[in-house]
């Protein structure tokens, strides 16, 4: 009997329960690395609302093979009776990245990251950073904004193809609104 985790399968459901949550699909990418075999599944989505930018979002689920590897052993071993303290070191990380361009009037990073918790809660916490570039030592540097929110999917619903994201992609889906609409002030010279 094979068993082996529908990665792919996962992420064909992930786009279509995406584009039920109100994202545009724009592109997929695959790629695989070719010393460790890990995989990196990238899709990119935005809100309907913001395909003409300016904000950037891209779903990305890092695979590592020997986890994957693990999982199967357990199974094999145990059937569908993993030990749950085992079960929850078997998961893979499911990230939500949402970026900007530089902005001429950019929020506080402190109360930014305050108001994004008020946004998302416990459900997709997200992470705030800012890069501050400078073309010339003469000029004003621009600050570009990069959110990064994780969930992490266990192994065992993957396998039984029983992973809920509804509270997920509801909840990205708002935050990105929620960016959208605060972006307009940021992006004011």
């Amino acid at each position: 009997m094979g068993m082996t985790v529908d990665i792919a399968g996962f992420i064909i459901d992930m786009k279509v329960h995406a584009a039920d949550h109100g994202f545009h699909i724009h592109a997929e990418k695959h790629f695989i690395e070719s010393y460790s075999l890990g995989q990196v599944w990238e899709v990119d989505l935005h809100p309907a609302e913001a395909c003409e930018g300016p904000l950037e979002m891209l779903m990305i689920l890092e695979v590592e093979p020997r986890t994957i590897l693990a999982f199967e052993d357990l199974l094999a071993e145990h059937g569908m009776e993993i030990d749950q303290q085992e079960d929850i070191m078997l998961e893979l990380p499911l990230y939500f990245k949402w970026s900007l361009p530089p902005l001429p009037n950019p929020p506080d990073l402190l109360v930014l990251a305050t108001e994004l918790a008020g946004v998302s809660g416990t459900t997709l916490p997200v992470e705030v950073s800012a890069t501050d570039t400078f073309m010339s030592v003469t000029d004003p540097s621009q600050r570009s904004l990069s959110l990064v929110g994780r969930v992490d999917c266990r192994l065992l619903d993957l396998y039984i193809r029983e992973i809920n994201m509804c509270e997920v992609l509801e909840c990205a889906h708002v935050l990105s609104i929620w960016l959208l609409e605060q972006s307009s002030n940021w992006l004011e010279e």
